[in-house]
């Protein structure tokens, strides 16, 4: 099944989710191995190490140094991976408001990790631009 393109109904459709817990960005050099213990939400691979993504208390638990404590928030419509302007419009929203984000677009949804004291204030407004008749 398709995604939506349609930028309009992206943002009218997008039901914003909070997920429970904080999660927090950690790196390993390029030539380490993840513990086959961890169980992360995300891994990117840069040429200067390997970035992953995962719960504060396992990256805690693992002894990882990490950063960026924030909340995820999923934008539960299904956007297509080449939908021109949604997270243009998520992120100038957030941005308004000086609330930093780190997006990421999977096949079915994108997610917004933003910072976890800001994170019911974020969800707020994302709410307010799925509303019809808000700003």
């Amino acid at each position: 099944m398709a995604g939506e393109r349609d930028l309009a109904a992206l943002l009218r459709n997008m039901k914003p989710e909070m997920h429970e817990g904080i999660f927090v960005f950690c790196t390993l050099s390029e030539v380490a191995e993840l513990p086959t213990t961890i169980q992360p939400l995300l891994t990117f691979r840069e040429a200067e190490g390997t970035t992953v993504v995962m719960r504060r208390e396992e990256a805690d638990l693992h002894g990882l140094p990490h950063q960026f404590a924030s909340r995820l928030i999923t934008l539960t419509v299904h956007s297509s991976l080449d939908a021109v302007g949604f997270l243009a419009a998520i992120t100038a929203r957030l941005a308004a408001a000086g609330i930093g984000v780190n997006a990421v677009s999977a096949f079915y949804h994108d997610h917004l990790f933003v910072p976890e004291p800001r994170a019911e204030e974020a969800l707020g407004l994302l709410q307010n631009i799925s509303t019809p008749g808000s700003d």
